[in-house]
């Protein structure tokens, strides 16, 4: 039987493993003690059998039909699940986009992925993208019994959609990613569709496009707004680009039906969308994250031999991807999983490791921390020095000096956190050092394991446990935020009802390392879309349920929540 590991029971199960020596050397890294107000535990999987090959990416639920909706975006369709026993899930049938003719008359193509699925009533919507990623998309409608009834073309790269709450909105976030060789980069938008009328009479003309071009119109956009990259009018890489083709939008929550917020991940940023005008009317920076900071520790080298969470002189861009909100004293608050991404193509990247980086020597932060840390680090050299900083992934895009010929802040990719932020951008809670503290109790042997293979410390250098997705759900009058972690795996829940109090309440991961990870038995890998399931739509009667779909393992396992 595979075995799930939490913090109170990591420990305690007596896994026979392989293990660096520094692991049997403590017990507690500081982790935060689990409050168990509610007990997540596993009810059924579904495996798709397709390893590390996005065989389950982002998933949807029908609470009239007890079906979930699962992205299988290596067969290019969503599976559909019958989860109305949900110890025993079982697959009915595919929705296939290919081949559906659309609004405009064009067909959907072969080669395109699915990328996202949302329902609400008896709608279904699948994102699907173009063989060529810088082509414009289509979101193709379904009935929920699995009848395409339409597709309507939306912009280059559809990566994610979603409803409005009372569903007679559809907004679809374009992506716009370049080519790899960036001799072609598309504008990111978001695309507003009405589905409040019948589906299928949809056409073309219904579908409006909210871009960013008033920020290339002379709009004035914040500084700390990332807008970076090659300009493709010049060819000179590091020169700044338009602002409409390098925000990327990448994850969207309608928190009413007349407005949106829509995450720009790699601008680490977020724009605020008005769904009766189709327009954007803010975009808002997330700041960063001072490592230097009492408990934002974080551990930074897949080459120490040891689990090190210690404060180093790096700012963490938050950079979220998934994101969720809720209602608090009037005001609406963004919880967001900070999991940090770079621009990393074959025709331009900002990722290097530190020790390729050309620090000023009179970097402020980098000379405080040699003047005053007692780890006997006194030299830059010590301080890039592979056990040390060296091997962090960092930006070279972000912290120059006014000439731009070194860099006064070090600049890393990810939060290793979760956030809530007012609408303003003010941060209001980061969970810290949490995520690596907690997962060091849990499974010392595996600290920061990727999830392709069972590893010690290997993801140290590069976002630690890189939380993914976040979903919000009420159990009994409170509120609490279940987090995805992509790379060790497993779920993290915290009570958020009140965001000035927040409170740790359990770390659950389904995955046995003591397994091949590309095995049935190795349980989970790599959560990436999580849907919560409320008490009052559950196939369990007055019981909520979490469904979470595994990118690298292929599977969607539903989880009870008492």
């Amino acid at each position: 039987m595979r075995r799930s590991l939490t913090v109170s029971a990591a420990l305690a199960l007596g896994l026979t493993l392989a293990a660096p020596v520094h692991a049997d050397e403590a017990t507690s890294y500081g982790a935060p003690e689990a409050t168990g107000a509610v007990e997540l535990s596993a009810l059924g999987t579904y495996h798709a059998d397709v390893f590390d090959a996005s065989g389950a990416e982002i998933v949807a639920h029908d609470p009239r039909t007890q079906r979930l909706f699962v992205v299988n975006a290596a067969a290019a369709v969503v599976e559909v699940l019958d989860v109305s026993d949900p110890e025993r899930p079982e697959k009915l049938f595919d929705l296939e986009t290919a081949g559906v003719r659309a609004a405009d008359g064009s067909v959907v193509e072969r080669g395109g992925a699915a990328n996202s699925v949302a329902v609400h009533g008896n709608v279904v919507a699948v994102a699907v993208e173009a063989a060529d990623r810088t082509d414009d998309g289509w979101v193709v409608l379904f009935d929920t019994g699995g009848r395409a009834v339409n597709a309507l073309r939306v912009g280059a790269l559809p990566d994610m959609l979603t409803f409005t709450p009372e569903g007679r909105t559809l907004l679809v976030a374009n992506e716009g990613e370049p080519n790899d060789d960036v001799t072609v980069d598309p504008e990111g938008s978001v695309s507003v569709i009405p589905v409040n009328r019948r589906p299928a009479a949809l056409t073309q003309d219904n579908v409006r496009t909210a871009d960013f071009r008033a920020w290339d119109e002379g709009r004035e956009l914040h500084p700390d707004v990332r807008v970076y990259g090659p300009d493709l009018s010049t060819g000179e890489a590091g020169t700044p680009g338009r602002v409409a083709r390098d925000l990327e939008p990448e994850y969207i929550v309608a928190d009413t039906n007349h407005s949106a917020h829509v995450v720009l991940q790699e601008a680490n940023a977020f724009a605020v969308l008005d769904l009766r005008r189709a327009e954007f009317t803010d975009i808002v920076p997330f700041g960063t994250k001072d490592h230097m900071e009492p408990g934002n520790e974080l551990d930074v080298s897949d080459r120490d031999g040891a689990i090190t969470l210690a404060n180093w002189p790096v700012r963490g861009m938050y950079q979220p991807d998934g994101f969720d909100s809720y209602r608090w004293r009037g005001q609406t608050l963004l919880v967001t999983a900070n999991e940090g991404d770079a621009r990393d193509w074959d025709g331009y990247s900002e990722e290097t490791r530190l020790k390729d980086l050309e620090l000023c020597e009179d970097a402020p932060g980098v000379r405080e921390f040699l003047e005053d840390n007692d780890r006997g680090i006194g030299t830059v050299e010590e301080l890039t020095a592979d056990h040390n900083l060296g091997r962090l992934s960092v930006s070279t895009a972000e912290g120059l000096s006014e000439d731009g010929s070194c860099h006064e802040e070090i600049r890393s990719f990810g939060g290793r956190s979760f956030s809530i932020f007012g609408a303003d951008g003010e941060q209001l809670f980061d969970s810290g050092s949490d995520f690596e503290r907690i997962t060091a109790e849990a499974a010392p042997e595996f600290f920061n394991s990727n999830h392709r293979e069972n590893t010690f410390d290997g993801r140290s250098d590069d976002k630690g446990p890189e939380p993914e997705g976040v979903v919000l759900g009420e159990v009994r009058g409170r509120t609490y935020a279940f987090v995805g972690l992509e790379r060790v795996g497993g779920v993290m829940v915290y009570d958020v009802t009140d965001p000035r109090a927040v409170t740790f309440a359990q770390y659950l991961n389904n995955r046995d390392f003591a397994e091949d990870p590309a095995g049935r038995e190795a349980g989970d890998l790599g959560a990436e879309g999580l849907t919560f399931i409320s008490a009052g739509d559950s196939p369990i009667p007055g019981t909520p349920v979490l469904a979470v779909a595994n990118e690298v393992s292929g599977t969607t396992t539903l989880f009870r929540i008492d």
